[in-house]
């Protein structure tokens, strides 16, 4: 019998993290998140899982602070012994203009989304180069490639995520290891479901499959660069914007 693959999904409590989450239960592999707030219905979330007959490990572990990564990998492995593929996907926005923007709001954008990818990663690898395999997705962004107003501090967290999956796909491919990031555009979540008609005629307007893509449209394509199928992909930047940046 084939043994079981496991995914560790950061933010994988709620949003497009779930939701890459439960695909990868659906197709067989025990899952990994960590949450934040204690809040987080985490018997019912673990249930949820446990229903697609998998393992279900969740952690509390703030991705900005290493102790509690360490954490988190560490009882990832004591359960599983190994973590196959590693998304990033925990992520803030704190958004305001640059003129109004404040240290903190600049700090804990760059602490979560991108300090936080380098803890995680940096963390599991170790454990990948033992087995010399798997695989990482980051979550990056479009507006990490073309910038957007309002949101420089997200924007800079974004396009460092895309450097360092780059440098991350160098030095870690002789091991077989790959690293690639994921950039969403407009994707369907409870903040854009409460934007009056005319901001979203607005944001058609930009995208010309005129429409918001949905969470299962990026899980789709993060399940796939970690799987089997794109083992000749590494390095790579992969929009899922409808068109809105080419």
């Amino acid at each position: 019998m084939e043994e079981r693959k496991t995914v560790l999904v950061t933010g994988g409590a709620r949003g497009i993290g779930k939701e890459v989450a439960n695909l990868y239960a659906e197709n067989g592999y025990d899952v990994i998140i960590n949450y934040v707030s204690d809040k987080t219905d985490v018997e019912g979330i673990k249930k949820e899982f446990e229903e697609k007959n998998v393992k279900c490990l969740l952690v509390k572990a703030d991705v900005s602070k290493e102790e509690e990564v360490t954490n988190l990998v560490n009882k990832a492995i004591e359960e599983f012994g190994k973590i196959d593929v590693l998304v990033n996907n925990a992520g803030i926005t704190k958004d305001n203009l640059l003129m109004r923007m404040s240290q903190e709001e600049f700090d804990r954008v760059i602490e979560i989304n991108l300090k936080g990818t380098f803890l995680v990663t940096k963390s599991v690898i170790k454990y990948m180069m033992k087995k010399r395999q798997g695989s990482i997705i980051n979550l990056a962004s479009v507006v990490g490639v073309v910038g957007n107003s309002g949101q420089c501090n997200y924007s800079a967290s974004k396009a460092g995520i895309i450097g360092f999956t780059k440098s991350v796909a160098k030095e870690l491919a002789s091991r077989n290891i790959r690293a690639n990031a994921v950039a969403p555009g407009f994707i369907e979540t409870d903040m854009t479901n409460v934007l009056k008609e005319e901001v979203k005629e607005n944001i058609y307007n930009q995208i010309p499959l005129k429409r918001m893509g949905n969470a299962r449209e990026v899980a789709e394509l993060i399940y796939f660069l970690g799987s089997e199928k794109s083992s000749y992909i590494t390095g790579q930047v992969i929009n899922v914007d409808g068109g809105m940046v080419m």
